[in-house]
């Protein structure tokens, strides 16, 4: 069954607002692993184990690397529905 316009315009709108989240998402995300790589490095600097520390800010980089990842995909799909609106 094909899409309506409508339909198309709907996807389209809700992907726009993911793309939105997702920029949101990563930035805080960036955030967070500066915030981390803070802390380890004043760890460091007092002496303390910082093993678990750096764990946490390669966990948060993978995760990051993730959600870049997602967001491509979002923005693909923003780029097809645009093209189906276009068309339509």
């Amino acid at each position: 069954m094909a899409n309506s316009l409508a339909e198309w315009t709907e996807q389209l709108r809700t992907e726009q607002r993911l793309l939105v989240k997702a920029d949101r998402d990563i930035e805080q995300g960036s955030q967070r692993i500066r915030d981390q790589e803070d802390r380890v490095r004043e760890l460091m600097a007092e002496g303390h184990d910082t093993r678990q520390a750096e764990r946490l800010v390669d966990l948060l980089k993978e995760t990051l690397a993730e959600w870049e990842r997602h967001r491509v995909l979002i923005e693909q799909r923003v780029t097809y529905l645009r093209q189906q609106v276009e068309a339509g």
